[in-house]
């Protein structure tokens, strides 16, 4: 199959404006003193054997109703269960919400105590 006239030129076109183009030098990586003044702070690495942190209150409370409030809504999305569970969570008075509470301050002053041992 011959090819066509446009496609050849356009072709010869294409190579010319690239060969014609100057070629850009490499860039440099600026290091963390050489980037305009600026000090750059690399994050430090991760302890793999911190302890984990610890759960918040709501935290308990949707681990132990996102169950049921899949089986209730069988339809809805991730997003959507965690929508109605937090509205869950935002009506609740005190008392009901207290559960939650002390299984969370329990895990925080574990946290602390782990966070102690480990320093």
């Amino acid at each position: 199959m011959p090819r066509s006239a446009t496609a050849t030129s356009t072709r010869k076109k294409a190579t010319a404006a690239a060969t014609a183009a100057p070629a850009k030098a490499p860039r440099k990586r600026a290091t963390a003193t050489e980037s305009e003044g600026k000090v750059v702070k690399r994050r430090a690495k991760k302890d793999t054997n911190a302890p984990k942190r610890a759960l918040s209150a709501y935290m308990y409370f949707s681990q132990a109703k996102r169950a049921t409030v899949q089986k209730e809504n069988p339809n809805a999305t991730f997003g959507e269960i965690g929508k109605l569970l937090g509205d869950k969570w935002k009506t609740m008075d005190d008392k009901a919400r207290k559960p939650y509470q002390d299984l969370a301050d329990k895990d925080k002053a574990r946290y602390e105590a782990e966070k102690l041992a480990a320093n």
